[in-house]
């Protein structure tokens, strides 16, 4: 046990632990870690009235702060990173955009090093294996099949950070991409897809885990012709990312989703661009131009949704506020859930003795005031 001098004790909030809230529960500080005790005379702070959760896992972001993690340099994606460490997110994969793949093998090197230092999760490539059918704010003339060749020239460019992939896997090679992802313990996500029902069948059989912003960028539910979101829900092996910003999803489909894949299987995601946490104004999503006005981000020619500006404290707020989810619910799908996927759940995703002191503290109406990483404030409470 650290000695007291780098031990405080955040008392008297709801606790949400993986078994459940706890009312008026203490959690231990001791450094960057979580303690199951504290020394006597530890200094408390008293958060009665107060939420205290672990820290957001993001595992599909493009940017923030008037920054971008798919053309910016090493401050300014430091400056994303930060952005999003202010609403809570303590974990980042830092997303790309579909590219020239010399430019993609640049961006997994720089990326990398970030990684390699401890500033983000790891890396996941969003295109340029996707379907031109659902490109969405994509440039198709970039766009390539899954050739395995190239997938695994990405995977040595990020130099073991590669953490998913998101792929068409209907497209040429896409099978064959989906094993070697598989073999190297990287996620084949599905999604930018204009599979079938299946086609994606066949993909999860190869190994596919997760589906990339299910409902998004993918053909409609059909009672005829059900589609990937059919076998994306039905498959206890998919992990369904959501993007609960109140754009991209009628509340209906999230709650179907919910009821569908339960808990457990629903990863909420920002998929957030540059504007996140700056405002409105005139952005760029890899060559495309982007226009967010009013917090809704639209490719200039087309009028295509181009990720988001959500940060998750306003995921969580929504989910909890709008649409009526379980708070223990809500804190799987924003923090254990997708630290599992990530392979991170030994170190973050919950509130357990000797886990990073990863944490977000909420007022009673799920404002956020204050967040915690590796136990030092970057949000100091008020």
């Amino acid at each position: 046990m650290a000695g007291s001098e780098t031990s405080t004790v955040l008392s008297g909030a709801r606790v949400v632990l993986p078994t459940g809230t706890v009312e008026g529960d203490q959690v231990v500080v001791a450094g960057s870690r979580i303690a199951a005790s504290a020394p006597e005379h530890a200094p408390v702070i008293d958060l009665a009235g107060h939420w205290v959760v672990p820290g957001f896992v993001d595992m599909h972001v493009h940017g923030g702060g008037g920054s971008s993690f798919t053309s910016g340099t090493t401050d300014e994606v430091l400056q994303g990173i930060h952005t999003h460490r202010l609403h809570g997110t303590t974990t980042i994969v830092a997303s790309t955009v579909t590219g020239e793949m010399e430019f993609l093998a640049a961006r997994a090197s720089l990326l990398s090093e970030l990684v390699e230092q401890g500033d983000l999760a790891g890396i996941h490539f969003e295109g340029p294996f996707i379907s031109p059918c659902r490109k969405g704010a994509h440039s198709e003339a970039l766009l390539r099949d899954p050739d395995p060749a190239d997938v695994r020239k990405l995977l040595d460019a990020a130099r073991g950070t590669a953490k998913m992939f998101t792929l068409a896997t209907e497209m040429k090679g896409g099978i064959d991409s989906v094993r070697l992802l598989a073999e190297h313990g990287v996620i084949a996500a599905i999604g930018h897809t204009d599979a079938t029902y299946e086609q994606t069948v066949q993909a999860i059989e190869a190994g596919a885990t997760v589906a990339t912003h299910l409902f998004n960028a993918m053909p409609p539910l059909g009672h005829r012709d059900p589609g990937p979101i059919a076998a994306l829900l039905e498959d206890e092996r998919i992990t369904v990312e959501l993007i609960n910003d109140g754009t991209h999803l009628h509340p209906a489909a999230l709650e179907l989703a919910f009821r569908c894949a339960g808990a457990a299987r629903v990863a909420f995601i920002t998929d957030a661009m540059d504007a996140a946490g700056f405002g409105d104004g005139i952005y760029h999503l890899g060559p495309l131009e982007v226009e967010v006005e009013q917090g809704v981000a639209r490719l200039v020619e087309g009028g295509s949704i181009a990720g988001s500006t959500l940060t998750l404290d306003t995921a969580f707020r929504r989910a909890v506020t709008v649409d009526r989810l379980p708070v223990e619910d809500v804190v799987r799908s924003l923090s254990a859930n997708p630290a599992r996927l990530l392979g991170v759940d030994d170190r973050v995703g919950s509130l357990e003795p000797g886990k990073d002191a990863d944490l977000v503290v909420l007022d009673a109406d799920f404002t956020l005031t204050g967040v915690m990483r590796k136990g030092e404030w970057v949000v100091t409470p008020r």
